[in-house]
């Protein structure tokens, strides 16, 4: 499992809540929201793979049917008991059903290219037959229907005959002019199910019946009268029956989804992780993300990365809708018309070094990138598609452990750097060669000397496991490692001394200088003070002046490598592309060689369609010599040519 300090350090439940957010159900929703960072290189290649497939689906227009799903399989377990569902619990059961039948002809459309998806699908029947019978006996408010059943519909019969005689038979009564001469008011009401009259308290002998409640000032009491009681009293008994009959209906319903309990729970299963999966692609292709190149050698090559929660929240500030695509990739715009961008960054590890070590000013993005780095690998290994350009290359990480921020724990009264000690300490207890460490602001909060030696100690340690590592540092002495060791680089985050602000671009090959003289400057220090400073600046460089001609081969050497790996990326684009067409030809070929086949073997009865008529038909003789066809269309015949005849269009 995943380090659960990392996952929340680098907020990876937000980006699960976000692929949630695009899930059509609630069954979908929990996966995303439970979704975790796989290490098996292969189910993960067909993750991603199945994720691919729905994007390009989704690009034909051509979405999913989720109307209807809900996680049912505790009632239909009680069905499959012989428990009795009520009727809101079959109307639920049967929006089940009827989706079951809307994926599965969902998937009869799928092509045959998308055989992932058609796998994933393969358990789900077309149910909705007996969703039909659910609906047919109970309509949209939970109303057992007359029609659901004979004996049903005798008895409400029967009850509508006798309410129109209490009715009646109370009208009756209200014309009696003795008898309006002691109500209070001169209407019936009804208590419960039964017509009462309201009877002044002083009148209660003059009519004879039931007294069922009394008025708050007790000088009115509701009468059923007797004759009219006995009337109700027969309705109390066709009620029961129509209870019972009820019941009957529901129990025969409830035993029909019962009998499909176990391949309706199936399809459950099989929809929920296709809505998983298509949030997944929705949010891909909200967000412009790819699908990265998995690899168990510990390649990290991130092209144009972005990190997805701040391009989130520029889109979030500029109320772009969540499903419109983003043409402009890590571009948005703000409610006033402004641009917000989430600079995208290069990151490299493992090809040829092992290690980076970053450095600029800080605020100058030294830890958004670490962060970037790390939630990209982490979405990667979750069967997501990355916000990075196609292209980009993921190692398959057995732990990806971090260390960012000033955090501490107050439970244990530790400082600040007594804190980092001790995660670090953790992240060295369960590091291993197949590990990504992400280090932040390395060697910092102590003695700088004292702070650059256990930091050149760590960058050790950390060469010693193989692993691959990101480190942050400001120390000046830590800049130099990677001069000395061919298994680190340096990386430089940009800074622009015009505006003050970092530019956040990253640069692999150069270490980060701290501006401060250029900063002081364009904040008005006094012009004699940064004259010495500029001296003593010099002395020191003077004393290293192999510095900055190694710092100037080493830049050399890495624009050599960037250059030679975009040529090897662009040649495997243009293999891919190549092997693509061939593929193609290879497809339209068996497709021709089938239906040269299927033209060959046509007999009469055979059932063919013809696109000139737009229709199938019904094949009535054959005449290979002439390559032609006499087909029953509609109420005609029609000489066809062979070429012009295709197997039936199948109708599900």
């Amino acid at each position: 499992m995943m380090d659960a300090h990392t996952l929340g350090l680098l907020e990876f439940h937000k980006v699960r809540e976000l692929a949630a957010g695009y899930c059509a159900s609630s069954l979908g929703k929990d996966l995303a929201v439970s979704a975790e960072p796989s290490t098996q290189i292969d189910s993960i290649r067909a993750e991603l793979a199945l994720v691919q497939e729905m994007v390009d689906v989704l690009g034909q227009g051509n979405a999913p049917p989720f109307a209807g799903l809900a996680d049912v399989r505790l009632l239909t377990r009680r069905a499959a008991i012989g428990g009795m569902l009520t009727a809101d619990q079959l109307l639920e059961v049967a929006g089940v059903l009827s989706c079951t039948g809307s994926m599965y002809r969902f998937r009869m459309r799928l092509a045959e290219r998308y055989a992932r998806a058609i796998a994933l699908l393969s358990p789900v029947e077309d149910l909705g037959p007996i969703a039909k019978s659910v609906t047919g006996c109970i309509d949209s408010r939970g109303h057992v229907l007359d029609m659901a059943s004979p004996d049903l519909a005798q008895v409400r019969v029967k009850i509508v005959e006798i309410d129109e005689r209490v009715q009646a038979r109370i009208k009756h009564l209200l014309r009696d002019p003795e008898l309006r001469k002691v109500l209070r008011y001169p209407n019936a009401t009804v208590s419960g199910d039964h017509y009462v009259l309201p009877v002044a308290v002083n009148y209660r002998h003059k009519i004879q019946g039931i007294v069922h409640r009394t008025s708050s000032t007790g000088e009115t009491i509701f009468i059923e009268p007797s004759e009219v009681a006995e009337l109700s009293a027969e309705r109390v008994v066709l009620k029961a029956d129509e209870d019972r009959e009820i019941r009957k209906v529901l129990r025969k319903l409830s035993a029909e989804v019962g009998r499909v309990s176990k391949p309706l729970n199936y399809a459950i299963e099989a929809m929920a992780k296709l809505d998983y999966v298509t949030g997944k692609a929705k949010f891909a292709r909200a967000y412009n993300h790819t699908m990265p190149d998995l690899n168990d050698e510990g390649k990290l090559w991130l092209r144009a990365a972005r990190h997805p929660l701040l391009e989130h929240m520029f889109r979030e500030e500029a109320n772009v809708p969540a499903d419109a695509p983003n043409p402009d990739a890590g571009r948005t715009r703000t409610s006033v018309g402004h641009p917000r961008e989430v600079v995208p960054i290069d990151v490299r590890l493992g090809q040829p070094f092992n290690m980076l070590v970053i450095t600029g000013p800080n605020t100058g993005g030294k830890t958004v990138t670490l962060k970037t780095t790390g939630l990209i690998c982490l979405m990667a290994q979750a069967g997501m598609h990355i916000p990075a350009g196609q292209g980009s290359m993921a190692p398959v990480f057995s732990q990806i452990l971090a260390d960012i921020g000033d955090e501490q724990s107050l439970e244990q009264s530790l400082s600040t750097f007594s804190s980092h000690i001790s995660r670090l300490a953790h992240v060295f207890k369960v590091a291993d060669r197949r590990s990504l460490i992400l280090l932040d602001e390395l060697g910092a909060g102590t003695d700088p000397t004292e702070g650059a030696a256990l930091g050149r100690a760590i960058l050790d340690h950390l060469d010693q496991l193989s692993c691959r590592a990101m480190v942050t540092t400001h120390l000046g002495d830590l800049k130099t490692y990677a001069f000395g060791n061919e298994r680190a680089e340096n990386a430089a985050v940009e800074f622009d001394v015009e505006t003050l602000k970092p530019t956040y671009r990253l640069h692999i090959g150069q270490f980060g200088m701290s501006n401060a003289l250029q900063i002081a400057r364009r904040l008005k220090m006094p012009r004699e003070l940064l004259r010495r400073a500029n001296r003593y600046l010099k002395r020191k460089q003077r004393r290293n002046p192999e510095m900055a001609l190694l710092q100037k081969k080493r830049e050399e050497a890495e624009k050599a490598r960037e250059e030679a790996l975009q040529a090897q990326h662009q040649a495997h684009l243009r293999q891919a592309e190549y092997e693509e067409k061939v593929a193609s030809i290879q497809r339209e070929e068996e497709a021709e060689a089938k239906l040269r086949d299927f033209r060959e073997k046509l007999q009469a009865g055979d059932r063919v369609h013809v696109p000139r008529f737009g229709s199938d038909g019904s094949v009535v003789r054959v005449d290979l010599k002439k390559n032609m066809a006499r087909v029953s269309i509609g109420l005609g015949q029609w000489e066809v040519k062979l070429e012009e005849v295709q197997p039936a269009e199948t109708t599900v």
